[in-house]
């Protein structure tokens, strides 16, 4: 579940983020949502082959983040947001935060008949997930054994899978 302290860091972070313009408003064009989803669907197929075939650990952890970068910005897209290319992946986290978490808890909600606190806590922990992976991503070249390798690049895998179908519904 994201803190409150994360939730704050996140909003304030935007608020920057659009003052210097590393986030902008911007009219919505079909050729760059296509592109978003034409390139979180390739990803994510890639993951699956990559992971099916065991032909490498870290090109499924790194393919399965992008899947969720590209349908994260594809969402924050279609909401009106353009993600810049600096810092890309923190603005993406964050702008996610801020622009998505109440309206995917309430997709939660209407999906599923739960409860309105399960919905922010099952909402909170795809958008946690996604904030994991893009650590992860970075970090992921340093683990020493293969096992550990594999366990992770199943966990990205599905997670990739969990918070794609999730924002997907949401296009």
């Amino acid at each position: 579940m994201l803190s409150n302290k994360r939730i704050e860091e996140a909003e304030y972070n935007v608020k920057s983020y659009l003052a210097e313009g590393l986030i902008k408003k911007e009219p919505f064009k079909n050729i760059v949502f296509d592109t978003y989803v034409r390139n979180h669907r390739e990803s994510i197929i890639v993951a699956k082959k990559i992971f099916n075939e065991n032909l490498s650990n870290l090109w499924v952890v790194v393919t399965s983040y992008y899947s969720m970068f590209y349908v994260a910005n594809a969402l924050l897209y279609k909401l009106g947001y353009k993600v810049g290319p600096k810092v890309a992946h923190k603005v993406t986290s964050d702008a996610l935060i801020v622009f998505v978490r109440k309206k995917l808890k309430d997709s939660l909600i209407d999906d599923y008949e739960i409860a309105v606190n399960e919905a922010m806590v099952l909402s909170d922990n795809l958008l946690e997930n996604y904030n994991l992976e893009r650590i992860k991503r970075s970090l992921f070249q340093y683990e020493t054994t293969e096992e550990i390798k594999i366990a992770k690049a199943k966990t990205s895998l599905a997670r990739a899978e969990e918070f794609s179908k999730e924002i997907e519904k949401m296009l």
